[in-house]
Parts: C-alpha cells; sequence; structure tokens
C-alpha cells in the first residue's frame, strides 16, 4: 500500500543545541550529503530568509544567532528525511519546545570542549518528557577538549540519558586520527588536509588484527583498550530501548570537516523511527489511519512582508493531505481549502500537491490559525503536546499612542497567537507581557511598529513566576482569588493565572493553599 511505504521511508527530526556547538553546521553538512546543496555554507545564506520581521534576521545577523525554526527535507537513499534546525539561544526556547512536539526523534550536538550546557539540558528534559529517541552527536573533535569518557559521564549525570557510544574517536586536536564505527566494525581515518575521505574507511572486522597498528601507530592500543572497557561498561546497543527513550547513541565527528556526519547519518536512516503514534485529547492516531489529521505547531508572519502574509507549519499525522481539498479547522468549525500548499528546502519553498505523515506543509493563513490549531477530515480531536511555558520574564504594556489603541489590542492579541510571547491581564485591566527571554521585547515592540502602526513602551513587572491554577472545588477557588486578588490575572484565553513576585511567594502560597493545583505549563 502506497500510504505503508511513503509512511516507513520517513524520518522528521529535529536538530538541537546550545548556540555554538555546531548546531547548524551539522545540518548544512548533512543536506551537503543528501545532495540537497551543493556547497557548505548554502544554509546559513538560505535559511527562512526573513524571520517574523526583517529586523529578526538583522537580530541574526548582528548576534550570530538562529531566531526561528528552519525546516528542511531531501532525499537519501531512498529515504525523505526532514530536519527541523531549531534555534539554540534561549530567548526563543519556546518555538524549540514546541517544534519538540513535530518530531519523531532528536539529535543533540555537544561541543567537546564545553561538554554539557545549560541550555541543552532544558531541551533534553522535554525529550525525555516525551520519551523521545535521541541521539547525541559530539561535536569538534578537530579541537583539544573533554576526554571521551568524561563526556559520556557528564551526558549521563546532566542529562540524565542512558548512553551507549556507536562510534569512537582516536586522539583528539592535533593528534585527532580517526573515528572507529562501533555500529559497522570500520575505521574512518582523517587525512593531513583535516578532510574525510571516504575512500579511507577501512573495514577492521577485528582489533586485534596487525593492519590497525599500520593506521594508527602507538594510538592502536590505546584504541583497543578503550573498546574492550566500552563492550565491558555499556549495554549493547538495543534498538528498541533507543525507540523507546531509554538508550541514547552517541557519535564522535567534526561537522566543520564533514568528519563523522556520514556515519551518523547512514545509522540513522537505519535506527531512527518513521512516524510515531500521536496523542490526542480523545484518542491516539495512528499514521496509517486512511483520513488525514494534522496540527498547526508553529506560525511565522510576514515571510514575505510585501504581502503581510503568515505561514502555518503543519505537522501530518495520518493519511494523506491534498493540495485543494476541504479540510475541517476544528476550533472553528469550518472548512477550509488550501491551494497553495508548500514544502521547505530552507528558504526554498515550492507548492506541493501531496504531503504523507511526518512531513511538515506550509499553509498561506490569513488569521485562521493559532498554535495548537487541529485540522482533519471531519472529525473533531485535539492534538495534545504543544504547551506554552511558564515564562521568566515580564514586562507591563504602555500604549505610547493612545491614537493607535485598537491597533495595539490587535497587534497583541495576532502575536501572541504566534506564540512568541504571552499576554496576561490582571483584576485591574493592565496588560502583561511574559517571555522566556529579553530579546523577545525588542522584537515584539519592533513588529509592532512596523506591522500594526502601534507604539508601546514598557515598564518593569517585580514578578517571579505566572502559573496556571486549578481546583476540583469551586468554592476553594472562588477564596483563593479573593485572598490573592492582586496577584490574579487571566491568560489570552481566559484561564486563571497566580503571578507569583518571589519564590518565596509561591512557595508559602502553595503551603497556605494545598487544595489548588499550580501549573507550570498551560497544558493540564
Amino acid at each position: 500500500m502506497k500510504l505503508t511505504k511513503e509512511i516507513n521511508r520517513r524520518r522528521t527530526f529535529a536538530i538541537i543545541s546550545h548556540p555554538d556547538a555546531g548546531k547548524t553546521t551539522l545540518t548544512e553538512k548533512l543536506l551537503l550529503f543528501g545532495g540537497a546543496i551543493q556547497v557548505a555554507g548554502a544554509v546559513k545564506s538560505n535559511k527562512i530568509k526573513r524571520g517574523a520581521t526583517s529586523d529578526f534576521m538583522e537580530i541574526e545577523r548582528q548576534r550570530g544567532i538562529s531566531v526561528a525554526t528552519s525546516v528542511m527535507g531531501f532525499e537519501y537513499k531512498g529515504v525523505k528525511i526532514n530536519i527541523l534546525d531549531t534555534p539554540g539561544h534561549q530567548d526563543f526556547a519556546e518555538d524549540t519546545y514546541r517544534t519538540l512536539t513535530a518530531v519523531d526523534s532528536v539529535i543533540v550536538v555537544i561541543d567537546v570542549a564545553k561538554g554539557v550546557e545549560m541550555q541543552t539540558e532544558k531541551l533534553v528534559e522535554v525529550c525525555r518528557m516525551r520519551d523521545t529517541p535521541v541521539i547525541v552527536f559530539i561535536n569538534k573533535l578537530d579541537r583539544e577538549g573533554k576526554d571521551a569518557f568524561e563526556l559520556l559521564d557528564e551526558i549521563e549525570q546532566k542529562l540524565q540519558l542512558n548512553v551507549r557510544p556507536l562510534s569512537w574517536p582516536v586522539g583528539m586536536g592535533s593528534d585527532f586520527k580517526g573515528v572507529y564505527s562501533l555500529y559497522e566494525q570500520k575505521l574512518v581515518l582523517f587525512d593531513a588536509h583535516g578532510k574525510q575521505n571516504t575512500s579511507d574507511a577501512v573495514q577492521i572486522n577485528e582489533l586485534g588484527a596487525p593492519e590497525l597498528d599500520g593506521y594508527l601507530g602507538r594510538q592502536a592500543g590505546r584504541l583497543r583498550e578503550e573498546v574492550e572497557l566500552i563492550e565491558g561498561v555499556y549495554p549493547a546497543f538495543d534498538r528498541q530501548a533507543y525507540l523507546k527513550g531509554q538508550l541514547s547513541p552517541v557519535f564522535f565527528g567534526s561537522a566543520i570537516n564533514n568528519f563523522g556526519v556520514r556515519e551518523l547519518l547512514d545509522c540513522f536512516i537505519e535506527i531512527a523511527p518513521p512516524p510515531q503514534p500521536s496523542k490526542t485529547e480523545e484518542r491516539e492516531i495512528s499514521p496509517e489511519e486512511p483520513q488525514f489529521t494534522g496540527f498547526v505547531f508553529k506560525i511565522h508572519a510576514n515571510m514575505d512582508p510585501n504581502h503581510r502574509n503568515r505561514l502555518a507549519f503543519v505537522r501530518v499525522c495520518s493519511g494523506k493531505f491534498e493540495r485543494n481539498k476541504n479540510y475541517h479547522h476544528v476550533r472553528m468549525g469550518k472548512n477550509l481549502k488550501f491551494s497553495s500548499p508548500t514544502s521547505f528546502m530552507a528558504a526554498k519553498k515550492s507548492i506541493i500537491d501531496e504531503a504523507f505523515p511526518g512531513d511538515i506543509v506550509g499553509l498561506y493563513d490569513t488569521g485562521n490559525f493559532k498554535i495548537g490549531d487541529t485540522l482533519t477530515e471531519g472529525e473533531s480531536i485535539h492534538f495534545k503536546g504543544i504547551p506554552s511555558f511558564s515564562p521568566e520574564l515580564f514586562r507591563y504594556v504602555v500604549n505610547a499612542d493612545p491614537m493607535k489603541s485598537k491597533q495595539l489590542a490587535k497587534g497583541l492579541d495576532q502575536l501572541m497567537d504566534e506564540g512568541v510571547a504571552q499576554l496576561f491581564t490582571t483584576a485591574t485591566g493592565r496588560k502583561i507581557i511574559g517571555t522566556v527571554g529579553a530579546l523577545q521585547f525588542e522584537v515584539i515592540q519592533y513588529r509592532l511598529k512596523h506591522e500594526y502602526g502601534a507604539s508601546c513602551e514598557y515598564e518593569s513587572a517585580s514578578l517571579y513566576k505566572a502559573c496556571w491554577i486549578t481546583c476540583e472545588d469551586a468554592a476553594t477557588l472562588k477564596l483563593f482569588k479573593q485572598r490573592k486578588m492582586r496577584n490574579m490575572a487571566v491568560d489570552k484565553h481566559g484561564r486563571d493565572v497566580f503571578l507569583a513576585t518571589s519564590a518565596w511567594d509561591l512557595n508559602s502560597t502553595r503551603e497556605l493553599f494545598p487544595d489548588i493545583n499550580f501549573h507550570f505549563t498551560s497544558e493540564f
């Protein structure tokens, strides 16, 4: 059956890391091996040309960071690969968190010198919450860095992942000789020019073989000892454990030198999961169901500022998506038809006639979509797992131009739909924007001015945390809201939010009101 065949040949994954670990470079090299680009560096020049505003790319250029998830699809050895390259910068973490709901597996990139960094810990925690299969790629082996065993210990302790090396470095920095693939039992040598030569992949069926000494000299003995230690200490690779998120294969390489990337890609297409079932509030959706279902996990505004268009990113979960076919928009309760659905190769978009589970489709949007919206062929279902996280930074919004109040309200309303930040309204009617990073405030202010003609200023808000609250007993909830009126607000959807002024305030309130449930994501 065509649907089953198309599902089984798809791999949809995200690449995540701390900024500067080499995530975008690894993406480039994967695309290079897949034949999707001809020259390394093409991804950087061809990432989605404009982010949410033309200013985004200016910010990106000035600060050298990715600010929006890029989607790239290509074919490799008969497998359709969809990569979602995510922002590493913590100010745009929420975009990354939501992207993780649209993928079936993840590759985590770690800098050999810096090891595991805080942002990586947060992102992997989200993967663990969802039991997402994780592969680790330790990058920049051509530089001096931490000992390989030390790094594995750090990954296990800080990321709480059970690891199993599937490749192993021979030396590091100036002594870097290559990588031994434990998965394929072959040695890939690093040549004098610091590039990987595919003809240098040597099949080594027995590490005791004397030819190993000819290739590696004095480092051959050390490799034998280390591989023996690996086999004794780490569990054998079990694909089922990996697919359940219980075991993480580890690869070593140097993305900038194309080194170790092909081994990672070849193993990835063999072991990584095809599109997996998706959970909805009503039931589990299997990819092989003939009826189309999908959900919006991201909205990108002003991809072309001349047309003020928005693009909704839809993950296909089941069935087949077809161009010009009517689909049911569950939240709005109406049918929509899409004449120009697009697929992505970074900035290059092409119109498609059909898409299958695992694919990411771009739908031009005139304001119909919000993050988390569901499209079906008629069934009323609601996908789970597209949370908003409790913001960490807060500002009061002050209207700098009273003549433009309507424009400000409209702008805030639409920007919050995209999930760039969250809006809370206090009992006195004051509006507070909450974000996970300070850079978002600049972006919102710029966009309000240039897209909606509204000017706003910010006043600092001395807040520690915003928590959604629920309680089974209506009377208890009412009493709590009366007692804590000064700390209460509602979010954009009218849900009750408690605004804590400090960690002590939050903890003491939870102790005083044990029957009130405090939620730190909007998914409850």
